[in-house]
């Protein structure tokens, strides 16, 4: 007989849902479409020749070791070369507090199988990155959501939402994604306190940290507490998860991300990982190493910095002329997106079906909502689209913009 599928699935499949943005990338696959949807790289920026130079080299001079089976924490000169970067930011850490992953998606997946139980709440920012809810709703979190202003969450809140309880606080400190929002440095602290007084740890996800196009770089949270705790320098054991990864600075398609933590974490995690995927792949992180070590990621990441600098302010500009005046955006200092918001009576999702039919795509707000809300916005991506499509599209939403406020009139 047939098998009923349906009657085969864990419980736990019954929260499990298809990403918003992955599936609207789908529909914005056709050439004529001009796509702020997905939270894509400029592929113009990617360093193909030094990737191709590198595995050259590495398949020459190390290619038995490339191809072989690794360890599960990661290649260690890889990791070495991560704790040093890190030291630069103002914590000192070792390779044992660093372990390899196969993306920053597969770092949150990993969190919520060490530390969710079904019915553990999560306190997250409201909105907040829809791939870390993707990630847990399978292990049965409930989310705790705490606002946000134009300088991340609100204290005030915060502290009300950690009197619920949660396992841990997930926060993306620097050009959040949805919102393009950085935490300011005096609300770091406050996190950082808050968490130690309350007892719970704090997952610090930072994609974009590098990639700041205007004003000074603020200490992550991660390194505040490390001061905060004194720790020196013999390695990290504070009371923070931090993830980051290669994707927006040399390229996604190597799926390659990191997690500090204190090195007890550490050894969870790779007990977690080993049961996923065993190591990520030793190829792409020798690969990857050869690419960035020497200096070359360093400049490299100046070039993406004046490139989506540039298109960031364009967009603005653009947005200043074709948009209503009853729409209102963020306007961050660095990452890869800006945060709509219209007025209450417009749904996004209506926008965007009259946006497609004008060949122009965005991500509708309310999938970043993890106990619902939103409908009135959007996440408009300024890095992928080149500068002309870029007019272009700002102009086909503008218009369609326009005639939608004008029909609620």
């Amino acid at each position: 007989m047939e098998t009923p599928w349906d009657h085969r699935y864990a419980q736990r499949t019954q929260r499990m849902t298809s990403s918003a943005v992955r599936e609207l990338l789908k529909l914005t696959e056709k050439p004529d479409i001009i796509s702020f949807a997905g939270g894509l790289p400029a592929p113009d920026v990617f360093p193909v020749e030094e990737f191709a130079a590198a595995c050259n080299r590495v398949l020459h001079e190390q290619g038995a070791q490339a191809l072989q089976y690794g360890t599960t924490e990661g290649y260690w000169p890889l990791r070495e070369m991560i704790a040093r970067h890190t030291g630069r930011y103002g914590i000192s850490i070792t390779p044992d507090n660093v372990m390899i992953t196969s993306g920053s998606q597969q770092a949150l997946d990993l969190i919520g199988k060490v530390f969710i139980n079904r019915g553990d709440r999560v306190l997250v920012e409201e909105p907040t990155y829809l791939g870390a809810l993707q990630a847990w709703n399978a292990y049965g979190a409930e989310y705790v959501t705490v606002p946000m202003d134009e300088d991340g969450m609100i204290p005030e809140a915060l502290e009300a939402a950690l009197r619920s309880g949660p396992k841990f606080i997930y926060v993306l400190p620097n050009f959040q994604n949805p919102t393009g929002v950085t935490l300011s440095y005096e609300r770091r602290i406050k996190l950082i306190d808050l968490a130690d007084r309350y007892g719970v740890p704090i997952i610090e996800d930072d994609p974009y940290g590098q990639l700041r196009y205007e004003g000074e770089h603020i200490k992550s949270v991660v390194a505040l507490d490390n001061e905060f705790r004194k720790n020196g320098d013999s390695g990290y054991r504070g009371n923070v998860i931090y993830l980051s990864t290669f994707s927006k600075t040399l390229a996604p398609g190597i799926r390659l991300a990191w997690v500090v933590a204190p090195p007890d974490v550490i050894r969870k995690l790779v007990q977690a990982k080993q049961g996923a995927d065993l190591h990520t792949s030793t190829f792409n992180q020798v690969v990857a190493y050869e690419v960035a070590h020497g200096g070359f990621l360093d400049r490299h990441i100046l070039t993406i910095r004046n490139v989506y600098g540039e298109r960031r302010n364009l967009m603005l500009d653009a947005m200043d002329e074709f948009f209503p005046r009853e729409v209102s955006w963020t306007k961050p200092k660095g990452g890869l997106f800006l945060w709509g918001i219209m007025p209450e009576k417009l749904n996004s999702a209506d926008v965007l079906k009259r946006a497609i039919e004008q060949n122009v795509a965005f991500v509708p707000g309310a999938p970043f909502y993890a106990t619902g809300g939103g409908s009135n916005t959007m996440r408009i991506n300024f890095s992928f689209a080149t500068p002309e499509k870029m007019l272009a599209g700002i102009e086909r939403l503008g218009k369609v913009l326009r005639e939608m406020v004008a029909e609620l009139a």
